[in-house]
C-alpha cells in the first residue's frame, strides 16, 4: 500500500515538473506560478523521502 502511495505521489511531481517546464518556456513566464509550482513540487519530493 505504501509503494502505490509513493507512486502516486512520484507521478504529481511529474505532473508539476512537465507544468513548470511549460511555464518557463512561455514567452512571458509568470514568476509567481513558477514559484507556486517549485514549492508544492518540493513539498511532494519531501513527502516521498519520508515514505
Amino acid at each position: 500500500m505504501a509503494s502505490s502511495h509513493v507512486n502516486a505521489l512520484q507521478t504529481k511531481h511529474a505532473g508539476l515538473e512537465a507544468k513548470l517546464r511549460e511555464e518557463m518556456a512561455r514567452p512571458a513566464p509568470d514568476a509567481a506560478m513558477i514559484q507556486q509550482l517549485k514549492k508544492h513540487k518540493l513539498r511532494l519530493k519531501e513527502e516521498i523521502a519520508r515514505a
